[in-house]
């Protein structure tokens, strides 16, 4: 019997998760299939109780819904407990399993694609449940320092307040981040500004920047934003968001099929849907 699979958010209509997942069913032999679900704000409830109804036998979860879909869910891995948000859902004879594959898919591809220096001032972009990943997951490498911003002054202090290390966290304004910009040895933008459709926005400027630096962004449509290609522009390293996305992607199907899947392969089928750009 065919199982189906599928993500949810809003938007969705960027995300590849089911060109990369529907080829590794094929490839594999599994009948399952798929399916994105665009769901309204204030609808998140609804949907999960309708996916569950149809019987999905796992999903995925983008933003803006990493943190709101924890209390709908029947039980939290730990790691996802502490990071506070879940972007993978197990449907297990009808008991809702959640996870946080993002901080590990993330920090695989950090470490395969820079070589950062020893406890690296970090600055993360963001304060939604990527930048939770993120942050916690990070926590556990001995940075420095890692400081947060965002939009809003108020989630970037309640996420820095949770830190359970002893690493520095502050929280900034985006202005007061872009002034500070040279404090960083690593920046991290975990926010859908500059996602496809509307490419072209920054989240901060880094047109400051005036010392050796590495940049990631985690969008991967476009395969390089307009903040990244600046810092590039300004001689930093970036890393975009495909390699994090492959890997979550990777630990994902693994929880739903018992299956390791071949990284390499699903990373090929993202360029190819992205028009196989390679720069």
């Amino acid at each position: 019997m065919k199982k189906f699979f599928g993500v949810i958010g809003n938007p969705i209509a960027q995300s590849i998760s089911p060109q990369m997942h529907n080829n590794l069913f094929v490839y594999y032999g599994i009948d399952a299939h798929y399916h994105p679900f665009l769901v309204e704000r204030g609808k998140l409830s609804e949907a999960v109780q309708g996916l569950k109804a149809l019987g999905v036998a796992g999903f995925n979860v983008t933003v803006p819904f990493k943190t709101d879909i924890i209390p709908l869910l029947d039980w939290i891995d730990p790691l996802a407990l502490e990071i506070g948000a879940v972007n993978t859902v197990v449907n297990k004879d009808g008991i809702l399993l959640g996870y946080n594959t993002d901080g590990p898919g993330f920090l695989k591809s950090l470490e395969e694609e820079l070589t950062l220096p020893k406890q690296p001032a970090i600055l993360i972009i963001g304060a939604g449940g990527a930048a939770r990943a993120i942050f916690f997951t990070l926590e556990k490498i001995g940075p420095s320092a890692i400081d947060l911003c965002n939009r809003s002054l108020e989630k970037a202090q309640s996420l820095a307040a949770e830190a359970k290390s002893h690493v520095p966290s502050n929280a900034l304004t985006l202005d007061e981040a872009e002034r500070r910009l040279n404090d960083y040895d690593l920046i991290i933008q975990t926010t859908t500004v500059g996602m496809y459709p509307e490419i072209g926005q920054l989240p901060l400027d880094p047109g400051g920047m005036n010392k050796p630096f590495s940049a990631a962004d985690i969008i991967y449509n476009p395969y390089e934003t307009e903040f990244l290609k600046r810092c590039r522009l300004r001689g930093a390293k970036t890393v975009n968001g495909i390699g994090m996305f492959v890997y979550q992607g990777a630990l994902a199907f693994e929880l739903w099929t018992g299956v390791e899947p071949d990284s390499e392969r699903m990373r090929r089928t993202v360029l190819n849907q992205l028009g196989g750009a390679t720069c």
